[in-house]
């Protein structure tokens, strides 16, 4: 009979999988859940270890470095992370517990060898502690060891934004995500949504700075009737901004350039009372699908999607086509880490640069598709400032045709504003890292 796997081998598999293959952390867990028989505390350490093993992964290793003579295998160095992260920073987890299972998976994957290896690295950790991080001397590669972020990324946002910022960014990127839904309100009131939801053993509650969102305390939303019914969408708070900062009306022309999975632009259509038209593009053809999927789930029809290049986005329409364009660019993702946490070791400074080089390509090509006295939304899902205010910069330079103008924001968000974009960190009201600026075209005489 075949030995079942525990949950500290199954989260051990999925931890390898997305350091070897760079596979998406939270997809992979995701697709763990639905396919594992778990009871749901078991499913709650799973998320936990895999999570937490990656997203801290340098500060796991910083522990490791003084009780590693030779560096092991790559999948004795995870389950090392692994158990050290237990032993760390999970408090309610037994040591002998940890121990057990960590021997019982070093047998069952290697040999006596590697067995006595893993026992007695761990047995040390145990007895003689793990290092201080204050024994680090250079202040950046202590914030970086402490949060876990790569020395280069570190580096850059201790100059973007300082050292005191960059230790809360980084320490903030650590706190588990929330997650929140946004009411779609041509079907149903938020009120509405609270009662049923919570009929149903879903606990949720208003958002403090959005109407339309609402965090989930307890429960998963994508499993209820209301969800598959069209009433809600799962979306990060931050990223609803955009829908505001567009300043739509009822019978507008819009395109969504870089429209995959379809979050913005069904909220956009909703915000548009289901009237005008929204046009949405994604340069890979089975991504649109999930655009068509949400606009059908939603009760969305005045959406329609194309498989293009925003790049090339003028060869499919006229000069001055749009109302509105929304240009949600292809980013690092950087300010997703609590999400994806893995992308900070994906990820490197020249990808930064090759990013910012095919959003403004993004900018210049559909430009020239906004209408006069049209608003072009620029936004991203990253805080570093090369593709965010850099790139928008450079496009205000090439393009006098633009204007910066103030974001429009919900009413309680007016706090966040500093400047004629939005920097949204995570820091600010515990969502997602997110930019977004508001341009107008003007004519040519003003």
């Amino acid at each position: 009979m075949k030995k079942q796997k525990t949950v500290r081998a199954i989260a051990l598999e999925l931890i390898i999988k997305i350091e070897n293959n760079q596979s998406y952390s939270h997809l992979l867990i995701n697709d763990a859940l639905k396919k594992q028989k778990l009871n749901p505390l078991d499913k709650g350490l799973l998320t936990e270890l895999v999570y937490g093993t990656t997203q801290r992964k340098i500060t796991l290793d910083y522990y490791l470095a003084p009780f590693l003579n030779k560096e092991p295998d790559n999948w004795v160095k995870n389950l090392l992370r692994m158990s050290v992260y237990q032993l760390t920073f999970l408090d309610k987890v037994p040591e002998h517990a940890i121990l057990n299972e960590a021997g019982d998976i070093a047998k069952d994957l290697g040999h006596q060898g590697v067995t006595k290896f893993v026992n007695g690295v761990l047995r040390n950790v145990i007895r003689k502690g793990v290092p201080s991080i204050d024994l680090i001397k250079d202040p950046v590669q202590k914030i970086a060891v402490e949060t876990s972020l790569p020395e280069w990324l570190a580096r850059r946002w201790a100059d973007q934004y300082g050292l005191e910022k960059l230790r809360e960014i980084g320490l903030a990127f650590l706190v588990a995500p929330h997650q929140s839904i946004r009411v779609n309100q041509t079907e149903i009131r938020a009120e509405q949504l609270i009662k049923e939801l919570n009929d149903q053993g879903i606990t949720v509650t208003r958002n403090e700075f959005i109407d339309e969102a609402l965090l989930v305390e307890k429960g998963s939303v994508a499993e209820t009737k209301a969800y598959k019914d069209g009433k809600c969408s799962i979306q990060d708070e931050s990223s609803m901004l955009v829908a505001y900062a567009l300043q739509l009306e009822d019978n507008l022309t819009v395109l969504d350039a870089c429209a995959a999975p379809g979050g913005k632009t069904t909220h956009i259509a909703e915000k548009m009372h289901g009237t005008g038209m929204v046009h949405a593009l994604d340069i890979h053809e089975k991504k649109t699908k999930l655009i068509d999927q949400a606009a059908k789930r939603l009760q969305l029809l005045n959406i329609r999607t194309a498989h293009l290049d925003a790049r090339t986005a003028s060869t499919m329409f006229e000069p001055e086509t749009f109302d509105r364009i929304l240009v949600d660019a292809p980013c690092s993702g950087f300010g997703v880490l609590r999400r994806k946490p893995d992308i900070k070791y994906a990820k490197t400074e020249k990808d930064i640069h090759k990013l910012a080089e095919i959003q403004l390509a993004i900018l210049d090509d559909v430009s020239q598709l906004v209408k006069e006295n049209g608003i072009l939304v620029y936004s991203t899902c990253t805080i570093d400032k090369e593709e965010n205010e850099t790139v928008l910069r450079a496009f205000l330079e090439k393009h006098p045709e633009f204007a910066l103008e103030p974001v429009v924001l919900p009413e309680k968000l007016a706090q966040i504003k500093k400047d004629d974009f939005v920097q949204l960190l995570p820091t600010d009201i515990g969502s997602d890292g997110f930019f977004v600026s508001s341009l107008r075209k003007v004519s040519p005489e003003k």
